[in-house]
């Protein structure tokens, strides 16, 4: 998110307004914000996941999606663009501008978005009825923050981190949609480096 628009939206004039934008958008409130662009590591570890999850859940009703997908808390927002979601849910089926009952949300972590991302936005997940995890993932070191529902309607925190001797070993649990994966299988292909970037 980086920059807001000086003006209110209903939620039915934002819809049909960004439609037609080059640009996504969120929506909060009537106000709209124009998204800003990821890095290379950010977009590469969302890729990561679609290709893990995507053969997993394949002929299981659910659909993964990317960046480009919106979620809506609810009909009338907030709408947000998280880096990947699944649904599984039947309500969502024939989405087309956005899905409102993910059992997952994922956000890849950056220097802008990352206060959003735990802060409000975590927030306003946390309405969505079916949402069952909640994972923010750092792309500058190997580092996983699960928030899961537990059976007593309490968000709880599991933390992987690369660090330490067991980390090859580090099983990572995505209980929402039955699979585990390994930092390998997040991080493939991402290079971390000191250097500045280009």
């Amino acid at each position: 998110m980086i920059a807001q628009l000086d003006y209110k939206r209903a939620p039915q004039e934002y819809l049909q307004w960004e439609a037609t934008q080059p640009l996504r958008y969120g929506y909060i409130d009537g106000d709209v914000y124009a998204m800003t662009g990821r890095t290379i590591p950010h977009n590469q570890i969302a890729v990561n996941l679609i290709a893990l999850f995507k053969p997993h859940l394949r002929g299981k009703q659910c659909k993964v999606l990317g960046s480009d997908a919106k979620v809506g808390i609810s009909d009338r927002g907030p709408f947000h663009y998280p880096d990947l979601s699944v649904t599984c849910d039947p309500r969502d089926r024939f989405a087309r501008y956005y899905i409102r009952y993910p059992c997952l949300i994922v956000e890849v972590l950056s220097d802008s978005t990352e206060g959003f991302d735990r802060g409000d936005k975590f927030r306003h997940y946390r309405q969505i009825e079916t949402l069952q995890e909640y994972v923010l993932i750092s792309p500058s070191r190997q580092s996983v923050e699960c928030y899961r529902l537990n059976s007593h309607g309490r968000w709880e925190l599991f933390s992987y981190t690369s660090d330490g001797e067991d980390a090859r070993s580090t099983r990572i649990e995505w209980t929402s949609i039955g699979i585990t994966c390994t930092f390998d299988d997040i991080y493939e292909d991402v290079e971390f480096i000191d250097r500045p970037p280009h």
